[in-house]
């Protein structure tokens, strides 16, 4: 399901929706393609605006192997 149909509960309309579908039944799957392709390339753009915004926050990762001895902090631990 797009997230547009999820949110609004309708598919977003392109600008040309095929009038009579039994006469346009080609012209119909091509639109249908069409969309589909649209609404990936929109969720990929929100997809990397979201992952910017998020990795703004993060810093460097340390690579911690078997063996490696780590200070915890048990202050939010419940015992």
């Amino acid at each position: 399901m797009l997230s547009f149909k999820a949110n609004y509960g309708q598919n977003p309309r392109i600008g040309f929706e095929g009038r009579k579908k039994e006469k346009y039944e080609g012209a119909e799957k091509l639109i249908e393609k069409i969309k589909e392709i649209e609404a990936k390339a929109v969720l990929g753009k929100v997809q990397e605006k979201m992952r910017k915004y998020a990795d703004r926050k993060r810093g460097e990762v340390d690579n911690y192997r078997v063996g490696d001895l780590v200070m915890l902090s048990t202050k939010d631990l419940k015992y």
